[in-house]
């Protein structure tokens, strides 16, 4: 078993505790239930250039990032310092992060919130709802193409964007025209291995009016420039700033770097 095998077999346990705990009825009671989303399609949109910052403790790669985060004061940083979204991961097991993280994030800043998890239960998409999100992200790795329409159909009918992620060429046949942003993951999950090639490679079979996120793996402003000059729109960007001692500051600075590159080579 791979351990993508393994996280989507323990989320599956896990959603079916919370769901007994926790049924939709009690999601739909949350203030947040009947909010009107931020759209990051278009703040990547009005931007030059979209820096989506995460937030993350650990993860299965690289065990301890940063333990001590708080969510209260990494988010707003990033939100100050530029980025045009954030990423908040939820699961516990394998990234020490909680559903509680993305609650605080949502009390503390204003600028689009990504729930990033697994997710392979409808269940999961208005828990996201309920806490605060304003993007998902769906896996094609744990999902069918058929899994994918239907999930991204309910987001969308409870206001939220998708963000679809792809790990190889094999996975195009997930993207379909109600996905509002498809991610291309550096990050083998098989090796865990990463190499920006990756985006390279599948950047042109993408479709030409979609948002490219480019994932994993981008630490300095000479990958931004690369990536951009092969159409991607936006960056999620978490280790590298999470490993710093001032996440927000070492978001401002590549921002900061990266934009005057690009300008100079306009």
């Amino acid at each position: 078993m791979t351990i993508l095998e393994q996280i989507v077999a323990d989320k599956r346990k896990e959603i079916e505790q919370t769901k007994r705990m926790f049924p939709i009825t009690i999601l739909e009671t949350s203030p947040y239930y009947q909010r009107k989303v931020n759209s990051v399609s278009d703040a990547i949109r009005q931007s030059q250039f979209g820096i989506i910052a995460e937030f993350k403790r650990r993860s299965p790669s690289k065990r301890a990032i940063n333990l001590k985060a708080q969510a209260h004061q990494i988010v707003p940083e990033y939100e100050l310092n530029g980025a045009v979204a954030s990423s908040v991961l939820t699961d516990e097991k394998y990234f020490g992060g909680t559903m509680n993280d993305l609650r605080i994030a949502r009390n503390s800043a204003h600028l689009p919130l990504l729930r990033k998890d697994f997710i392979v239960d409808p269940y999961q998409i208005h828990e996201a709802k309920a806490f605060g999100a304003d993007f998902i992200l769906l896996i094609a790795a744990c999902l069918s193409p058929k899994q994918v329409v239907e999930f991204s159909t309910t987001a969308s009918e409870l206001g939220l964007e998708v963000l679809l992620e792809l790990h190889d060429q094999s996975e195009l046949g997930h993207y379909f025209d109600g996905i509002d942003l498809i991610g291309v993951n550096n990050r083998n999950l098989k090796t865990f291995e990463v190499s920006i090639e990756n985006s390279i490679q599948i950047a042109n079979q993408l479709p030409s009016d979609c948002i490219k996120i480019a994932e994993s793996g981008l630490s300095t402003p000479a990958n931004i420039i690369e990536l951009y000059n092969h159409g991607f729109n936006g960056f999620l960007i978490g280790e590298s700033f999470m490993r710093s001692e001032n996440p927000g500051l070492a978001c401002k600075q590549l921002i900061y770097t990266s934009k005057n590159l690009i300008n100079k080579t306009v």
